[in-house]
């Protein structure tokens, strides 16, 4: 795709889409601490967020959320994300005590193996593995939704979406805010819906499925219940496109093509564990989706350039400036270098689903690589998000039009 290498030809609209992925979101705030860094070395000091539309899913979801609220003050919003991130426990997002462990992980457990028989599950049967009431508390302080009507009167924001997708319906359902001029949008199992962006939202958006529980939000005339948007989320980066955006910068939680897993020895012929089933389906909710839109996008754009410019007028599709940062690194294999870090009732909850002690085996550390809200994992991630945007550098700048810089990134280490 041709790339504009001046200032002036950027006026398209600029839209970011951050992916899923519980902890790997992690990965997100790397990158966006890289484009920071790279705005100041280009000379272009402070102001408002580069983007015009933001948009995210389950995690991302929250990321997006964050950054949105701060879109007066790209650098002073970045900063914050990565102070969360950083020092982030997972006692802040779920449930990690031995006590919530119990009442949650412990009784699906216990459902497995006992089965319906138990009268009282009959009556209150488990909603999930892990409880995430921490996280409804640090959205209320992490993400002031209070500042987005300001900011979208203020011109620093055009659009802001999340996704969701419904148990009720089936349906894959993008929430977005911002001009009064934008319009919802229906689509084969997938729609818009103009909404306020609620903290209910972004639990909807990032409620893993049987690790988080579903969230009910209102309707029109009803109440539907909504789990992670990555779930049936066939166009990831549809929404930023109904939204207006002619240029899509796409933030992945995983490699776009992952190699294939040399299992240690002594596992080869084993059996799987359910974690690493619970693992081989959560990848597949999160990250393959993403490949094959970006596939269908520049396809698109490929069959654009060979139609003639007056029968390209006459079509809705349009060319969409694309740039890709994923993952260089498999995150789940650095999930397995920090297993040990999850609080100990956690641990021991994975463990009974076959999850090995010390993640010696990446397949079985796929699962944790969600779930692993610690420091020494986020702080990986980020660390490698940097260092993938700094090799970019020069992308990066093109694609914001600004004048071409090279970061150079500290050298990645793992413990």
């Amino acid at each position: 795709m041709a790339v504009p290498s001046h200032p002036t030809a950027h006026a398209a609209a600029a839209g970011l889409l951050l992916t899923g992925g519980g902890a790997r979101a992690a990965y997100q705030v790397g990158v966006l601490r890289a484009i920071v860094n790279l705005r100041r070395a280009a000379g272009i000091a402070g102001g408002p967020s580069p983007f015009h539309i933001i948009t995210g899913t389950s995690a991302g979801a929250i990321n997006a959320c964050a950054l949105a609220c701060g879109a007066d003050n790209f650098d002073e919003a970045v900063r914050r994300i990565v102070r969360f991130w950083r020092n982030v426990h997972a006692g802040q997002v779920y449930r990690a005590d031995s006590l919530g462990v119990i009442r949650t992980g412990a009784r699906w457990l216990g459902l497995l193996s006992l089965g319906w028989l138990v009268a009282s599950w009959r009556r209150a049967p488990p909603q999930s593995f892990l409880d995430n009431a921490p996280l409804r508390v640090l959205l209320n302080r992490m993400v002031p939704l209070q500042r987005l009507p300001g900011l979208f009167a203020a011109g620093h924001l055009r659009a802001l979406a999340v996704t969701a997708s419904s148990y009720t319906t089936g349906e894959h359902v993008t929430f977005f805010d911002g001009h009064t001029d934008l319009q919802p949008w229906t689509r084969t199992q997938r729609h818009g819906v103009r909404q306020t962006i609620s903290p209910a939202h972004l639990l909807a958006s990032s409620a893993i499925p049987f690790v988080f529980p579903a969230i009910p939000l209102p309707m029109t005339g009803h109440t539907e219940y909504f789990g992670d948007g990555s779930m049936r989320q066939t166009a990831p980066l549809s929404a930023a496109i109904h939204l207006g955006a002619q240029r899509l910068l796409v933030i992945g939680a995983g490699r776009m093509t992952e190699p294939q897993v040399q299992p240690v020895p002594e596992a080869a012929s084993q059996y799987p564990s359910l974690a690493q089933v619970a693992g081989h389906a959560l990848s597949n909710i999160f990250l393959d989706a993403l490949a094959v839109d970006i596939e269908r996008a520049e396809r698109i754009n490929q069959t654009l350039t060979l139609i003639p410019p007056d029968a390209r007028s006459g079509s809705s599709l349009r060319p969409v400036e694309l740039l890709v940062i994923a993952p260089s690194q498999r995150l789940d294999a650095a999930a397995a270098r920090h297993v040990h870090a999850l609080p100990p009732p956690v641990r021991a909850m994975l463990g009974a689903l076959g999850m090995s002690p010390r993640g010696a085996d990446v397949r079985d550390a796929a699962l944790a690589s969600y779930l692993l809200f610690e420091p020494s994992y986020t702080r990986e991630l980020m660390a490698l998000g940097y260092a993938d945007t700094c090799t970019r550098s020069e992308q990066v700048c093109r694609f914001f039009g600004w004048p071409e810089v090279r970061l150079t990134a500290p050298r990645l280490a793992h413990p």
